[in-house]
């Protein structure tokens, strides 16, 4: 409940308060999901993708669940397959390929990888369903794309960090996909609920899989830790700010979450992993995040 704006000119409390919460609620998720990365590199080792997914995806429905309980009425029943299509495609796929490419490279390149996916949903939606991708978003997709081979050239502990590139790549392209399934099939319905609905499907289909390679060896408490906080927090209240967050300012501003997750990703690895920030990252980051800022941002208007 937002308290009403009054109208007096010098009694702007509570305009203030508003000014300050989005600023505030932006950093703060980005803050949070710039943790996930790190999360999943504590926790993959131990778990494996598959079984850390699935947890990931239980607990994260579990937080949204009250969303979901409270729009049951709209949730009708032939929108399940659809929403366990996107539970697949939005969550449960890319979130493993995110896991599996933790456990071969640093936590800022799926962090980088992972901001491909504002561009993404533009071309999936030129692709697919026939939008006007402009010249502006075109040049934004190739300096993109640069980025990312850039990112695939470098080495991690002498080791090459292509194939976790080309992992979190594709998670980001699936989450263009996803987006746009979302966009067109559950306009109309609450956020948060669809959010519930897609985890929770994703969870149902991934349980057989983590069951089955659930990993003999004891797992420590760091790695359980780590998986619950990716659980609970990144994913289930992570979703339900971000969803808040749409409804009072918009998609297109709450996106700008996106250039400030690889930020905090790095900064997170290497404050408590010790990772180093390597110049490859450096440069495809700033032409990545370059990239997505300018494919975002509007033309400016001509003079008349």
């Amino acid at each position: 409940m937002s308290a009403s704006v009054p109208t007096h000119p010098h009694v702007a409390t509570p305009t203030l308060n508003r000014a300050w919460l989005t600023p505030l609620e932006l950093g703060g998720l980005a803050a949070i999901w710039g943790t996930s990365f790190l999360f999943l590199r504590i926790a993959a080792p131990a778990f494996g993708p598959i079984p850390l997914v699935a947890l990931r995806l239980v607990l994260g429905a579990a937080v949204l669940m009250p969303f979901l309980w409270r729009a049951r009425s709209a949730i009708r029943p032939e929108l399940w397959p659809r929403l366990a299509l996107v539970g697949v495609i939005n969550a449960a796929v890319p979130f493993s390929l995110f896991a599996w490419a933790a456990r071969q490279a640093p936590a800022g390149v799926g962090a980088i990888t992972n901001s491909m996916a504002v561009l993404f949903t533009a071309l999936v939606a030129f692709l697919f369903y026939g939008e006007r991708i402009g010249g502006r978003r075109a040049v934004a997709l190739f300096v993109g794309f640069s980025g990312v081979v850039v990112l695939a050239s470098g080495k991690s502990a002498g080791a090459s960090v292509a194939w976790a590139v080309a992992a979190g790549t594709t998670g980001a392209f699936l989450y263009g996909i996803g987006s746009n399934l979302v966009r067109r099939h559950f306009t109309g319905l609450p956020a948060a609920a669809v959010a519930a609905a897609t985890l929770a499907s994703g969870a149902v289909l991934m349980l057989p899989f983590a069951v089955a390679l659930w990993p003999a060896e004891p797992i420590g408490m760091r790695a359980w830790l780590a998986a619950a906080a990716l659980g609970v927090i990144c994913t289930g209240f992570g979703y339900a700010v971000f969803y808040r967050l749409i409804q009072r300012i918009g998609a297109p501003r709450a996106a700008v979450v996106t250039y400030l997750v690889p930020l905090f990703a790095l900064t997170w690895a290497w404050l408590l992993l010790g990772e180093p920030l390597t110049p490859t990252m450096l440069v495809s980051g700033t032409l990545i995040l370059g990239s997505v800022a300018l494919g975002q941002s509007s033309p400016a208007p001509k003079a008349k």
